[in-house]
């Protein structure tokens, strides 16, 4: 008498049958599908043996049931996207999901080279300069009223001239005298120095620091020999050809503060009335 040689799962015969061999266990056509087959993602069907299966994202689908949830084209051999985990062909996801390009109105494939600015999209052949029409690419821009330039278009159309180098001024800069500078180029008409977040005055049209207007232009206090300029507390009392300081103008003996009282002049010195009646 032959040996058996059954079906490991339902011990039917297999003399005759088809069989499949699962670690080196015989299993009829039937078992095998219903034991280890995959359940198609789309249909939830088996995906029988002899089937076509395609997997995707630990997700099985018969050849048949592999495609665009819009269009339901075969996937197959067609470039696709998931979207919502649901297959979308390259076609439908452009048309649906896809910008479109502001400056040719055509849609901008996924993975190719493209600008955004503002919440618009470009194809990055289609940024172009106003002015003179060549690709921005990845290079600087300056967007003016709905145009976007190459920062040399922009510079030689709109950008205003710096007073002193008379090159164009794209940003920051110093305002002085309803003209413009760079701010390397405001500097003391004395000693040179930047003045640009620096106090600074000037004699005429010229812009001088502190030390400079004071050493060649400010006037001296009678009492303290030192320049009356603008800064500081910048108050000061006048009489006759002489300034003070407000806080050094004070009698010459007991050094009271003259301010918004009544003083003498005597000589080169200012009393008090008290020290002024004692002589």
């Amino acid at each position: 008498m032959s040996d058996r040689f059954d079906c490991k799962n339902c011990n039917e015969s297999l003399y005759g049958r088809k069989y499949i061999q699962v670690e080196d266990k015989p299993h009829c056509i039937p078992c095998y599908d219903c034991l280890y087959a995959n359940t198609c993602q789309e249909c939830k069907e088996i995906i029988s043996h002899n089937a076509k299966e395609l997997f995707y994202e630990n997700r099985h689908y018969h050849e048949h049931c592999f495609r665009c949830f819009r269009c339901e084209r075969s996937l197959a051999d067609e470039p696709f996207t998931s979207q919502d985990n649901s297959l979308v062909c390259s076609s439908c996801y452009c048309s649906e999901f896809s910008s479109k390009c502001v400056a040719c109105d055509k849609t901008v494939m996924p993975g190719s080279r493209m600008l955004e600015y503002d919440g618009s999209t470009w194809h990055e052949d289609c940024f172009v300069c106003h002015g003179c029409e060549k690709p921005i690419g990845a290079e600087a821009f300056i967007p003016d009223n709905n145009n976007y330039y190459c920062v040399p278009c922009y510079e030689g159309r709109f950008a205003p001239r710096c007073s002193h180098c008379k090159k164009a001024l794209t940003k920051g800069g110093v305002t002085y005298k309803d003209e413009v500078w760079h701010k390397e180029c405001f500097f003391c008409t004395g000693c040179k120095a930047p003045l640009a977040g620096q106090p600074f005055t000037s004699q005429g049209e010229s812009p001088y620091c502190v030390k400079c207007f004071s050493n060649l232009y400010a006037k001296k206090c009678a009492g303290c020999n030192t320049a009356i300029t603008g800064f500081g507390d910048g108050r000061y009392v006048s009489f006759e050809d002489r300034q003070w300081h407000q806080p050094c103008f004070k009698c010459s003996r007991c050094s009271v503060s003259l301010v918004g009282s009544g003083f003498f002049p005597d000589r080169d010195q200012i009393l008090c009335a008290d020290c002024n009646d004692d002589d």
